[in-house]
């Protein structure tokens, strides 16, 4: 069963469409890889994706409790990111900032979710490493 569902997406800026009928679906424990040239359409399909951006016509489908804020992704570094002082622990962790609502302080249970999801990854090993001196495809 799909979680979820893109039928007839569109998107555009200033009334140039920069998407056109994107059609998909995404079951459970599947993996969503976007790949495209630069402006093709990825960043705007992803902030369709999380509710950032509404589409011009088609719909985003989530079942199965899925909710735009329960999606996660890593987005292209920046120039300022290069220098981020992080370890990879502390980005998987970052992914329960969302969830946290007025909380200042990752709880056990975000600790155990961020090495439970650094498991499903096959990651664990790179945890205390510094995400910065990762190569690209391990970023």
């Amino acid at each position: 069963m799909s979680i979820l569902t893109c039928e007839n997406l569109s998107f555009s800026y200033e009334g140039r469409t920069v998407l056109h009928d994107v059609n998909f679906h995404v079951d459970a424990g599947d993996y969503l890889c976007i790949v495209g040239e630069n402006g093709s359409g990825k960043s705007t399909l992803i902030k369709g994706l999380l509710g950032l951006k509404a589409p011009d016509s088609g719909r985003i489908i989530h079942s199965d409790g899925l909710c735009a804020n329960m999606i996660g992704y890593l987005p292209q570094q920046t120039e300022m990111q290069r220098d981020f002082p992080a370890s990879v622990r502390e980005v998987v962790l970052s992914g329960c900032l969302n969830a946290m609502g007025r909380r200042f302080r990752y709880s056990a249970a975000d600790r155990e979710r961020a090495e439970m999801n650094m498991e499903r990854m096959g990651i664990e090993e790179l945890a205390d490493e510094s995400y910065q001196a990762l190569s690209g495809g391990q970023q």
